[in-house]
């Protein structure tokens, strides 16, 4: 599963430098594909769209710190558990449970960002 932050979220912070993925963000921030990626040609996403590595996309969430789903691998090929988890003090970074992922995906996520 990918993780997401709940509207608990208190706006602290504390997640956004925890994320190997840079896929983090305060909420309003636009987010591009490539930041905190080695990704650099265009990239399918999950809703089959294909988005250029460089280019802002839309905020998920313009109140709370959120999460992009294309970018979340759950920490998985950097730590034992997801760090934003980890280091949440109100525990609203909770696995999704509408996107279900087993590791082997999310290892194939993290070999394509990181490659």
């Amino acid at each position: 599963m990918a993780i997401f932050i709940t509207d608990d979220c208190i706006n602290c912070g504390a997640c956004e430098p925890e994320c190997p993925n840079t896929a983090i963000y305060e909420g309003g921030v636009e987010w591009k594909m490539g930041e905190g990626t080695t990704i650099t040609e265009p990239y399918k996403i999950e809703t089959g769209d294909v988005i250029e590595s460089d280019v802002e996309q839309v905020p998920v969430s313009d109140e709370f710190y959120y999460i992009v789903p294309d970018k979340c691998t759950e920490c998985v090929g950097f730590h034992e558990e997801p760090q934003c988890a980890a280091v949440c003090p109100v525990d609203c970074c909770v696995p999704d449970p509408e996107r279900e992922e087993t590791e082997v995906v999310l290892a194939a996520r993290q070999e394509r960002l990181h490659a």
